[in-house]
């Protein structure tokens, strides 16, 4: 497994996949250079009259719930409809899913209309797309003590896609295999986007490969594995800002040699 996402640096470095996001107002220029600095290239057309076409040009779409509004939601429902026709893979963020029913209500609307290969999401997130009851904090991770893998289990297989829960420990399961990860540093917590950004990796990778259990795995962990590094290389007095500068400069540097050395499979 690790030989074949080592070469998945490699790959989207070489490939320059065309990620086409459908994203929130907050996050969209994190998510279009971060999908620069692991190598691919982003485009965002949030307009039902041109999403769909935008997706047939595209190596993968990615859908993110961050400030849904009617008419980015059927620009969602239309894009996702091209991808599937075409078998371009399909990343949905269900941010704030659980914090509102419109919110809720248009998640399980896209779950039932379009084919989703890979869902990234928290933990009071995924319990929302599977109509459990949880805390929250608006579009951030509440308190709860379910288990996450079997959590992540019952949504991958509820929902027949790749699903990933970040967290302290970062969960991955395809419904029978589950890995978990323990990199990451609580720092990740303290910019807006880490969730966001994570969806545009693995977006990059699941746009360059066919199996999308290894472009999880390999998105979620560079999210991590650079926000610990990005910690390290901080100075006295220097805090989030330029941590998010490095940030950035972690995961554009970042390739498959020092992603084996560093990734923490727990």
């Amino acid at each position: 497994m690790k030989n074949s996402i080592k070469q998945l640096f490699d790959d989207v470095r070489t490939k320059n996949p065309l990620i086409h996001h459908i994203t929130n107002t907050v996050t969209m220029n994190d998510c279009a250079n971060v999908t620069l600095a692991i190598g691919g290239s982003p485009v965002m057309a949030d307009s039902p009259e041109e999403a769909p076409a935008m997706t047939e040009l595209a190596q993968a779409l990615v859908i993110n719930f961050g400030t849904i509004a009617t008419d980015t939601f059927q620009a969602m429902i239309k894009a996702g409809k091209a991808a599937n026709h075409l078998g371009i893979p399909v990343i949905f963020d269900p941010v704030g899913v659980g914090a509102t029913s419109f919110r809720t209500e248009k998640a399980k609307e896209l779950l039932k209309e379009v084919n989703i290969q890979l869902i990234r999401g928290n933990v009071t997130e995924v319990m929302g797309l599977l109509g459990l009851s949880a805390e929250t904090r608006g579009v951030d991770a509440g308190k709860t003590s379910i288990d996450r893998q079997q959590l992540a289990t019952k949504a991958a297989q509820e929902f027949r896609s790749i699903v990933v829960i970040s967290g302290k420990i970062d969960v991955i399961s395809d419904g029978q295999n589950i890995v978990s990860i323990a990199n990451g540093h609580e720092m990740l917590t303290k910019i807006t986007g880490t969730g966001c950004m994570t969806a545009s990796l693995i977006g990059c990778f699941a746009g360059v490969t066919e199996n999308f259990f290894h472009a999880a795995i390999a998105g979620i962990s560079i999210m991590s594995i650079a926000g610990e590094r990005a910690v390290r290389s901080l100075r006295q007095g220097e805090g989030v800002g330029t941590f998010k500068v490095k940030l950035f400069d972690e995961i554009s540097s970042i390739d498959g040699g020092r992603w084996e050395e560093e990734v923490n499979f727990k």
